[in-house]
C-alpha cells in the first residue's frame, strides 16, 4: 500500500477561501452592526451631529426602501418580501460565484466579499427592523448625498472593483 504525501491542493485553495470569505464578511458584518448599536443608542431618530460643519454630519435616519430610498412608497409588507427573497438569492449567488473564482483573481473575489458583507449587514437590519440604519451624511451647504452607512459603503467599494474587471476584461474564463 502506497500513501500519497503530496498534499491536497484543492482541499487548501478551498479552506484559504472559506477563512477568506468569513475573515472579510466577518469583519464588514461586525463594522456595519457595530457602527449601528452605537447610532441606535446614542443618536436619536432624525437627529444629527455636526462632524465638519458644511460637509460631514452623523444622522440617525431609517431606510425602508433600496438603494437611494428605491421602492420606499411600497407598502412595508411588499417591500419587505421583495427585499429579503432579492437580497439572500443575491448572497447565495455570490457565495456561489466566489467558489467558482480561482485565487489568482483576488481582487475580484474581495470585490465580491464586500457585496456580500454588505448585503449581510442590510439583510440584518431588514430582519430585524424592516428598513435599514443609514447615519453618514455628506453634503455641502443644502446638496445632501442619500444618507448610508459601512454596509452600503463596502457594497459600492465591491461594486467599482467588479465594474472595473468587466470594463477591462479581468474575468477568469
Amino acid at each position: 500500500m502506497k500513501i500519497d504525501m503530496k498534499p491536497d491542493i484543492s482541499r487548501s485553495v478551498t479552506m484559504t477561501k472559506a477563512i477568506k470569505l468569513l475573515f472579510i464578511v466577518g469583519i464588514i458584518v461586525f463594522l456595519d452592526q457595530t457602527t449601528k448599536m452605537i447610532i441606535l443608542r446614542f443618536v436619536p431618530l432624525f437627529h444629527e451631529i455636526s462632524v465638519i460643519e458644511g460637509f460631514f454630519s452623523i444622522v440617525h435616519i431609517r431606510n425602508p426602501g433600496g438603494a437611494f430610498g428605491f421602492m420606499s412608497d411600497y407598502s412595508p409588507e411588499i417591500r419587505s418580501l421583495l427585499f429579503l427573497v432579492v437580497s439572500s438569492l443575491a448572497s447565495l449567488a455570490i457565495v456561489f460565484f466566489y467558489i467558482k473564482i480561482p485565487v489568482a483573481f483576488s481582487w475580484l473575489s474581495t470585490a465580491l466579499l464586500l457585496i456580500l458583507g454588505g448585503a449581510i449587514g442590510n439583510l440584518i437590519d431588514r430582519f430585524r427592523f424592516g428598513e435599514v440604519i443609514d447615519f453618514l451624511d455628506f453634503y455641502i451647504g443644502t446638496h445632501h448625498w442619500p444618507a448610508f452607512n459601512v454596509a452600503d459603503s463596502s457594497i459600492t467599494t465591491g461594486m467599482i472593483i467588479l465594474l472595473y474587471h468587466l470594463l477591462f476584461n479581468k474575468i477568469p474564463d
